[in-house]
């Protein structure tokens, strides 16, 4: 019991910036699934462009497309989430690729556990929707955090 009231107390006392290192903003919630739906987008693209098209374009095709057209938003989303990662000790670099990947790895899981042609059948309609997304429309896309596929931290009390 007594280590029990030590943990609390040092919790409650606990500068908030070491409390706040395990959780996430707003902003940095978004950017986590920002990277997430772009890493998700690369994965349908190269699996899928011998499959299907997005409005006759090779599918990967589009993909860089819709990368180009919004790289200025993907990249605020990576320095968003480096300045994160730096602000809790950790290296932005190492941390911001180990993030791709597992995302890339996760949808590449789903791919292998799929007949591709299921697996197109599924996902190729996300990059033609991606493509007629705003920038508006893809910040609000990356802002809903389904409970089904949550952030990596919880989100900070605001």
């Amino acid at each position: 019991m007594k280590k029990l009231m030590f943990v609390l107390l040092l919790f409650i006392f606990m500068p908030q910036s070491v409390q706040a290192a395990s959780c996430y903003r707003a902003k940095e919630a978004e950017a986590e699934q920002g990277i997430k739906i772009l890493s998700e987008l690369m994965v349908i693209g190269l699996n899928c462009q011998h499959m299907a098209s997005a409005n006759g374009k090779n599918l990967y095709v589009a993909y860089n497309e819709f990368t180009r057209r919004n790289a200025n938003l993907f990249g605020g989303y990576e320095e968003i989430l480096m300045n994160y990662f730096r602000k809790n000790g950790r290296n932005a670099d190492a941390s911001i690729h180990k993030l791709r990947t597992d995302f890339a790895n996760k949808i590449s899981k789903d791919a292998a556990d799929m007949r591709p042609d299921i697996f197109c059948a599924r996902y190729s309609p996300r990059i033609i929707q991606a493509q007629a997304m705003s920038r508006d429309d893809i910040r609000k896309w990356a802002a809903t955090i389904y409970p089904s596929h949550p952030v990596s931290k919880p989100l900070c009390d605001q």
